[in-house]
């Protein structure tokens, strides 16, 4: 079995019938459960909660694109060095741009990625959120505005940082190491 973390902390035996069902789609279009979900599977809330908050960043409605908010969550995961977001994310965005260097060079330095000016003001903003979330002033919001992005874009652009920047943290602390299936794909 893969490591999962440093941490030795058991799943729930027998998992919930809808945690069991919510694996099961995993495996079923990810071909593997995410590490990041067994090892929330310890407390089935704590699992739920990260789950929900996830789902609704990642694919629910929004005016950012399923690419975009992966993006996000690499240059993120890239500048809090979160190896866990960084493998698992690099592949998401391969994946969704068809473009293995894309993601490589949001995970080395997303700045020699090809990017145009409204991916560009997006993740320096991310970045600067990660950074220096104090600092970020009106100045900011509005370069995200004259990059083509509405108030409520810019909300979840921000939600999406706030997310990976929490995920990441609870990843590196406690060791999460990533599947190694990520690895491999999109390439």
């Amino acid at each position: 079995m893969t490591r999962i973390s440093a941490l030795d902390l058991p799943p729930v035996d027998p998992l919930p019938e809808a945690t069991r069902r919510y694996f099961d789609i995993c495996e079923e279009k990810l071909g593997m459960i995410p590490n990041v979900l067994l090892a929330h599977s310890f407390d089935i809330t704590k699992l739920n909660a990260f789950t929900a908050m996830y789902n609704d960043l990642m694919l629910g409605p929004s005016g950012l694109s399923k690419l975009e908010r992966e993006m996000i969550a690499v240059v993120v995961s890239s500048t809090n060095r979160c190896w866990y977001c960084q493998v698992a994310h690099g592949a998401a965005v391969r994946q969704l741009s068809g473009n293995p260097a894309l993601g490589e060079a949001l995970v080395m330095n997303w700045r020699v990625a090809p990017l145009d000016a409204r991916q560009t003001a997006m993740l320096a903003f991310a970045e600067k959120a990660t950074k220096t979330s104090s600092e970020i002033v009106e100045t900011d919001r509005q370069a995200l505005r004259d990059a083509g992005f509405t108030d409520r874009d810019i909300f979840d652009i921000a939600s999406v940082t706030g997310f990976y920047n929490m995920s990441n943290r609870v990843a590196s602390a406690i060791g999460m190491e990533p599947n190694p299936d990520y690895h491999a794909q999109a390439r």
